[in-house]
């Protein structure tokens, strides 16, 4: 069996993995290419490789989330993407989920604590 800090460890990544949907949606309001997602990402302390966020960003733009334009005026071309009116849609409708889903956890251990104060 892992110790217990890797199992923190790997199981914290894929609570980041699982968000990083949501992240990414709430994150392209304005045009941004793939390294400067990483970059913004990274600063609001969600660190995430390329190679994982560029298929993402393929996925959400072929299920018609984001679109993407290639800007040719920079050193070399990039392709940019933005969240559109469907990718606005789905980002409320995940944030009001992971609202109920945070209430629920939140109700959950209130319920835990009370049962262990009891216990004490």
């Amino acid at each position: 069996m892992e110790n217990l800090e890797s199992l923190k460890q790997n199981l914290s990544s894929e609570l980041r993995r699982g968000t990083l949907l949501l992240m990414v949606l709430s994150s392209l309001n304005e045009p941004q290419y793939g390294y400067s997602l990483i970059q913004h990402l990274a600063a609001i302390g969600m660190k995430v490789e390329q190679n994982t966020l560029c298929p993402l960003l393929r996925r959400l733009e072929k299920q018609g989330l984001v679109d993407s334009e290639w800007m040719v005026g920079e050193s070399r071309p990039r392709r940019y993407y933005k969240i559109n009116q469907n990718g606005i849609a789905i980002r409320s409708h995940l944030l009001k989920e992971w609202e109920n889903i945070n209430q629920i956890l939140i109700q959950q251990d209130q319920r835990l604590e009370e049962q262990n104060e009891k216990l004490d």
